[in-house]
């Protein structure tokens, strides 16, 4: 297995991202749109949380519910913003950064994406998955 790879040979560059101006439908739309469980919230370049697909189902109903799902999990949604519901303290790390060293961090903590930070500016995400996709290419 190749050593000292940067993050940068495997993260995902054309990343879908929301503002707190946004709501949580929105948010719902992107994740099932692009099929996608992590979305940073920007401020232009900026990094200022993110969201996951998870975070949004714990404020739903829609699972007890079977009939008009979509409108309770939309009364439910415009309960809360973006804001209210993303993560704050997002921890980023470089394009520079070995895929060695992400996966290290992200195997030792509760989460499974990382934004890609250059300079104060997003140039990516990296998550669990392609961490695996990477590791199942080498054999």
């Amino acid at each position: 297995m190749k050593k000292r790879v940067p993050i940068s040979q495997i993260m995902t560059k054309n990343v879908v991202t929301i503002s707190t101006k946004d709501d949580l439908v929105t948010a719902e739309e992107l994740f099932k749109k692009n099929r996608i469980r992590h979305i940073p919230v920007t401020s232009g370049n900026e990094i200022l949380g993110m969201l996951s697909y998870t975070d949004l189902m714990r404020i739903s109903f829609a699972d007890a519910i079977d009939e008009d799902e979509q409108d309770v999990d939309t009364m439910v949604y415009n309960m809360f913003t973006i804001e209210q519901v993303m993560i704050k303290d997002v921890i980023c790390v470089p394009s520079s950064a070995t895929i060695q060293e992400v996966a290290a961090f992200l195997a030792q903590k509760e989460f499974h994406a990382l934004p890609v930070v250059d300079d104060n500016k997003l140039v990516g995400i990296v998550t669990t998955t392609d961490l695996i996709n990477y590791l199942l290419a080498q054999y």
